[in-house]
């Protein structure tokens, strides 16, 4: 085969949802569309919410207070380019699981009592077919170990793994440091980086077992 059948081959394919698209989710969404030479042909992204004075990410990025965050992200794609970009605004809760499709669903949501929503999001992904990872905690001042582990392997104390396990939950990914809100640390910019590099990572590997099983 030679050099230009190989970069042939390599072209974007799949399906990617992010379900949130906050400072982390925003920061995923960036890497993804960055990819060269693979990752997904489509990235839906699903979120309401609204640009705030805090978002500095996104002003940026361009953004303006006001403004959709899953606007920003579509204005920062390109109708010439092969990859897609489709938004939603809404959040999701029950009433509307149905709007998540895609091979792989990324939930990176906060705010309240996420653990809920995103054990129904986990749920109905699988009950699809796709595969799906999420945070377990993303505070840290900047030198905490970012960890990538299946939830069975996860820390049967941490909250969050606890309760997704309660929930039946198997066969998904938890991404992040373990450290949460009633830990001291903030959520550093430096961490909401490390922790999109290695969750964009395991979205394109997780993307790739599904074009081999396919």
């Amino acid at each position: 085969m030679t050099i230009i059948e190989m970069e042939n081959q390599k072209i974007p394919r799949g399906h990617v949802t992010l379900v949130g698209l906050g400072r982390l989710g925003f920061r995923i969404a960036l890497d993804l569309i960055q990819v060269h030479r693979g990752g997904p042909k489509l990235i839906t992204v699903i979120d309401g919410q609204k640009i705030s004075a805090e978002d500095i990410i996104f002003r940026m990025n361009g953004g303006t207070i006001g403004e959709y965050k899953v606007d920003l992200l579509h204005q920062l794609s390109h109708p010439q380019n092969t990859r897609q970009i489709e938004t939603i605004h809404e959040n999701i809760a029950s009433h509307n699981l149905d709007l998540i499709t895609g091979d792989v669903v990324s939930i990176q949501i906060a705010g309240g009592d996420t653990l809920p929503v995103t054990a129904m999001i986990v749920a109905h992904a699988h009950s699809y077919g796709a595969k799906t990872i999420s945070t377990m905690g993303v505070s840290g001042i900047g030198n905490e170990q970012i960890r990538a582990l299946d939830i069975d392997s996860a820390d049967p104390h941490n909250p969050i793994v606890k309760y997704l396990r309660d929930q039946q939950i198997k066969g998904h990914i938890l991404v992040g440091t373990g450290k949460l809100i009633r830990d001291w640390e903030p959520v550093t910019p430096h961490i909401l980086d490390r922790v999109s590099e290695v969750m964009t990572a395991e979205i394109l590997t997780l993307l790739h077992e599904t074009w081999l099983s396919g």
